[in-house]
């Protein structure tokens, strides 16, 4: 809301820093306390691990030098999140839901058959994090969803898992035997 914020926001976000807000306007008992707890009478502050770093001209400062960089975590890049998601374990499926509550008939299609390859896998709902839904279907070249990967390789959806299902092949691939 104020230039000051706007100002450390947009360095923050230039500089790839993981970092959540808490808008003190929504809570004078906060706002206020934290000037007292801080010893610093004004806003925006920025904290790293819980250690008051200071205001936006500290902020500028440690930037201008270099050290912002160093003192604040990265936020992830997606690709790597991505990749990292995937390879979470042997079998994973990117689905609307959950296991246990899939939340398109797709999604419930998939888990059937699934469940009845006593394979172990994970899910990941997409619904819970657009960045990774939208992400997902660029980085994997496939538009929709249910996504299921096997040892960090993309099978396919629904319709190819139904095929390998078929064929007799689902089981030999979710092993990571073809």
């Amino acid at each position: 809301r104020a230039g000051f914020s706007r100002q450390m926001v947009e360095i923050l976000s230039k500089h790839g820093v993981a970092f959540s807000s808490f808008d003190v306007f929504s809570d004078e008992e906060v706002r206020q306390g934290l000037k007292s707890f801080s010893s610093w009478p004004t806003y925006p502050q920025l904290y790293v691990a819980g250690e008051l770093v200071g205001g936006l001209d500290i902020v500028k400062e440690l930037e201008a030098s270099g050290e912002l960089d160093t003192l604040c975590p990265k936020a992830q890049k997606l690709e790597d999140r991505l990749k990292s998601l995937i390879n979470k374990a042997p079998v994973m499926l990117f689905m609307k839901g959950s296991k246990q509550v899939a939340k398109c008939g797709f999604s419930k299609q998939i888990i059937e058959i699934m469940n009845n390859t006593g394979v172990d896998y994970e899910t990941f709902d997409i619904l819970e994090d657009e960045e990774v839904r939208q992400g997902l279907k660029s980085f994997s070249n496939w538009p929709t969803y249910p996504q299921l990967y096997v040892k960090g390789e993309l099978v396919g959806g629904l319709d190819i898992v139904k095929e390998l299902k078929e064929s007799g092949e689902l089981l030999p691939v979710l092993k990571g035997e073809n």
